[in-house]
């Protein structure tokens, strides 16, 4: 068994600083790390290519044996991996934001496309014409990256729409198999969720997942059932993890940077400032204003 070697663990590292050269990236599965300066994985969904190699996709409480042409669709906020035996394995990957694709008119939110929203199909299987085709596309992108055409993120974004409504006209694959040990599956998802929230690096950040039935949401899965597999496997609740998480990420804050409470209590998801101090005294004994002047 071996991770298939791409930069979903990683980073990825964009040449320019600014503009559309920050929002896209394409590159063959074992073309190494594309670094990207200030990436967060969060902001980022992901198309791959696997043309060859067989492999298992764990995504969310779901896996699916991958053991022919495929396409991926992979969600920024949904944890993921590749298993299997990957000798041999051929293809392409493309990693880009929301606003990429927005800046090109594009009206539907990915995280609402069918293709990436949570609970949908991710995994499409392809015959010899539509992976030739495919194929054929992601070289015009890596190709087109390449250039100096001043227009070439808009041929880009083209290229990018093209795969995925190709992907849309397809009947998604539906032989799903429950992974082993599901309840410590789904409880290392929530955990890994949890965590790929922070830390909150600015103010006008808000929390995306807030309660257990986010959670829930992402994962595809009863929220009861999230509650009984993470109590299960920890001895605790989904919303003490939660609490304790975003009380440390509170106390981080306070302490280590000069934001307003009211901005502190918006990043990390409260509606009011009072919810925020209510919460925070709850769980500590003391207001916001009270431990940062501890410290």
């Amino acid at each position: 068994m071996q991770a298939l070697n791409t930069p979903q663990n990683g980073s990825y590292n964009f040449e320019s600083n600014k503009g559309d050269s920050t929002q896209f990236r394409v590159a063959t599965i074992y073309e190494g790390y594309c670094n990207l300066a200030s990436y967060n994985r969060r902001d980022f969904y992901k198309i791959t290519l696997k043309l060859s190699g067989n492999s298992q996709l764990l995504y969310a409480n779901r896996g699916i044996e991958i053991n022919k042409p495929a396409l991926v669709f992979t969600n920024p906020l949904v944890p993921y991996s590749w298993e299997g035996d990957h000798e041999g394995a051929a293809g392409y990957f493309c990693v880009f934001t929301n606003e990429f694709l927005q800046s090109g008119n594009r009206m539907e939110s990915l995280e609402e496309s069918s293709l990436f929203k949570a609970g949908g199909d991710p995994v499409y299987f392809l015959n010899d014409t539509q992976a030739d085709y495919i194929h054929s596309i992601f070289s015009r992108m890596q190709q087109e990256l390449d250039t100096e055409y001043i227009y070439k993120y808009e041929l880009i974004r083209n290229h990018l729409n093209l795969i995925i409504h190709e992907a849309i006209k397809m009947q998604p694959a539906v032989a799903y198999f429950t992974p082993q040990n599901a309840a410590s599956r789904i409880a290392k998802l929530f955990l890994t969720l949890l965590e790929k929230q922070f830390p909150v690096e600015s103010p006008q950040y808000s929390l995306a997942l807030k309660k257990a039935g986010d959670y829930a949401d992402k994962l595809a899965v009863h929220v009861n059932h999230l509650n009984a597999a993470v109590r299960e496997i920890t001895g605790r609740s989904t919303t003490t993890h939660i609490n304790d998480r975003v009380l440390a990420e509170a106390k981080s804050l306070l302490s280590h940077t000069d934001w307003s409470v009211a901005e502190i209590a918006a990043s990390l998801g409260f509606d009011y400032a009072s919810y925020f101090n209510n919460f925070f005294k709850k769980h500590t004994g003391f207001t916001p204003m009270a431990l940062r002047k501890t410290l």
